[in-house]
């Protein structure tokens, strides 16, 4: 697990080239702690930072081919490393490290592009080759792992973070507001979409070439989609043989190894299957609240008891909470309005005091329909086939339900049901996800950079096709992948776990696993809106019954509560009249109404307000300030 980062520049000095990487490095130090390596022959340079999991004394990268004429910088984890290995040796191939960054590469050698199609794990890598002139890079199939690129006036350059790419001379970067506004409405920036107009996202399962100054992008690999016939009989079998396989690849590490734990279905079921298959007891954990309504540490503990682990928790105050909104929103290469960053971010920094990879259940939502908005949308689709009317009867209901800051408010819930009863099917979950709607946007900016409701929500009519004569339930779980787990959820895990030098491993994401329940049709995993049925069926026995029978609870924070207290000076300050003027970019008329709404509890504003005040602290920390 590290950071790297290149450049591309027939312009420059050897000796410039050099600095330039060993600047483009240092931007993401923190991902690779441990050491850091640089490669330079005209016109590339190539750099690495290195945290150290696997072969710590011999996987030192950039790695040259014994032939010279290949070098690699490479993140994330090959988990079939091995495997892989024993047959590149049947070909002849012999291994001087027994890193999977030197397999990587010899694979690349033998198979070019095809080697994708073997390698199991999460990575982000870039290999040059000295001869061709040219580099080819891939980014893994869900998107574990993040890519930068750019290309101006003849450079290119990639790295793992943003920032690393500010490093190089002769090309800048604008701040892109179409990509503003639709973080502000998605509470991310979508991919391949940056928050700069020159910087690019390369895509889960895309790969990249660049030579002779042109850049060509291809897909090497999709979801599959659902298919017919599904031999019930077999299913749940199959999923427990995968889940196992998944968790054993990746307790394979050279460093000690422990596991998030929640309480919830998904971390219980991981931790669980760890304990089975590992020699020594496993290390959990979790974090509690001040707050009951968000606090599931009673949960963990049960679960690790249950699993046997050596259990560890740390408590985390609102006032730790709101002291950490600055420090970690400014740290972020793009704008991200999760309120879980905060307690991901402590979280990771209490388990990198313990071990240095820690295992996690994310994915496990997205594959087997754990979000409430996968009923929600049938019962949207069931209304919406009524008639116009019914959006309007939930939208007189929002008005007489309550407006509430504790974890749920019910007009909030509603108000956001009725958008999506009357949206384009493919805009119903993006309706309930988001913050500012396409139409509070045109009231909100000085100058709108679209009214585009397609293009706010990040183009979620791209995850529909195919899907036309299917199930708009199948549309709803690609969607999911493809958008909310990538920009949201492993974004947010990434970054705050990379932020402290700690490797999250999701083993929900291995390959074989994805693909064998995204071909299962999404009824049949959420029969009658059933929220993980077939997870609940297939690995009952790897949880507490208790458990079992919970609601899902996601990692959130009391947003609502917070922005009349403890966050109310810096969003008094971001919405100040005068500040906003000079600032010239939204309407303070319209934010002071956002204001007036919330605090006499009018209208439920935690998104609109939660997702403004991270937008401006992340201009104020990469210094757009006014």
């Amino acid at each position: 697990m590290c950071g790297i980062a290149g450049v591309v520049h027939a312009r420059m000095t050897s000796d410039a080239l050099r600095q330039c990487a060993v600047s483009m490095a240092d931007g993401v130090r923190h991902r690779g702690p441990d050491s850091s390596g640089v490669w330079v022959e005209r016109p590339a340079a190539l750099s690495h930072r290195r945290l150290e999991v696997i072969d710590l004394s011999s996987g030192g990268q950039p790695m040259m081919s014994d032939c010279g004429r290949f070098v690699i910088v490479f993140n994330g984890e090959i988990y079939n490393f091995q495997e892989v290995r024993v047959s590149l040796e049947t070909k002849g191939r012999r291994f001087r490290t027994t890193s999977d960054t030197e397999v990587l590469l010899q694979a690349y050698m033998e198979y070019g592009e095809s080697c994708l199609s073997f390698l199991e794990g999460m990575f982000a890598f870039a290999i040059w080759d000295t001869k061709k002139e040219s580099l080819f890079a891939a980014r893994d199939r869900m998107g574990k792992k993040p890519f930068y690129y750019t290309c101006q006036n003849g450079i290119f350059a990639f790295a793992s973070e943003l920032s690393s790419l500010a490093h190089v001379p002769d090309i800048s970067f604008n701040l892109d507001m179409q990509a503003m506004a639709q973080f502000l409405t998605c509470k991310y920036v979508p991919t391949p979409g940056s928050i700069y107009t020159e910087a690019r996202k390369l895509q889960p399962g895309h790969c990249l070439r660049f030579g002779d100054g042109e850049i060509t992008v291809a897909r090497y690999w999709s979801l599959p989609s659902p298919v017919s016939g599904v031999a019930t009989g077999e299913v749940a079998e199959r999923i427990r043989s995968l889940l196992e396989e998944a968790v054993g690849r990746r307790l394979i590490s050279d460093v000690p190894l422990g596991a998030f734990l929640s309480g919830g279905l998904d971390s219980t079921v991981i931790v669980s299957l760890m304990s089975r298959l590992g020699n020594t007891q496993v290390k959990t954990f979790s974090i509690g609240f001040e707050a009951k309504a968000y606090d599931e540490s009673a949960y963990a503990a049960q679960a690790a008891r249950f699993a046997g682990t050596d259990h560890r928790n740390a408590n985390l105050t609102s006032e730790m909470c709101a002291g950490l909104v600055s420090e970690v929103v400014g740290r972020f290469d793009e704008p991200l309005a999760d309120p879980s960053i905060i307690p991901t971010y402590f979280l990771s920094r209490f388990v990198k005091q313990h071990v240095t990879v820690a295992l996690s259940g994310d994915g496990a939502d997205e594959l087997f329909g754990g979000y409430e908005h996968f009923p929600a949308f049938l019962w949207a689709q069931r209304c919406a086939a009524l008639g116009a009317p019914m959006h309007l009867i939930f939208e007189g209901l929002r008005r007489m339900l309550p407006v509430s800051p504790h974890y749920i408010s019910p007009g909030h819930a509603v108000g956001r049901f009725a958008e999506a009863v009357k949206a384009p099917a493919p805009h119903r979950v993006p309706r309930m996800l988001m913050a500012f709607s396409p139409e509070a946007q045109k009231a909100l900016w000085v100058s709108a950079p679209s009214e585009s409701p397609e293009l706010l929500f990040g183009h979620p009519a791209e995850s529909w096709k195919g899907f036309e004569d299917r199930d708009p339930l199948d549309a709803v779980f690609n969607y999911y992948a493809r958008t909310y787990l990538l920009d949201y959820i492993l974004t947010k895990v990434d970054r705050c776990s990379m932020m402290h030098g700690l490797e999250v491993r999701s083993p929900f994401l291995d390959t074989a696993l994805v693909e064998f329940v995204f071909s299962l049709p999404g009824r049949f995993k959420v029969p009658g809106g059933k929220r993980k049925h077939l997870m609940k069926q297939a690995l009952s026995e790897f949880m507490p019954s208790s458990i079992q029978k919970r609601n899902k609870r996601g990692f959130l924070m009391p947003v609502a509560g917070w922005l009349g207290s403890s966050l109310k000076p810096q969003l008094e300050r971001f919405t100040d009249a005068g500040f906003l003027k000079r600032q010239g970019l939204f309407r303070p008329e319209a934010v002071k109404s956002l204001i007036f709404e919330h605090e006499n509890n009018v209208v439920d504003r935690r998104e609109e307000l939660w997702t403004f005040l991270v937008l401006q602290l992340w201009l104020e920390a990469n210094g757009y300030t006014v």
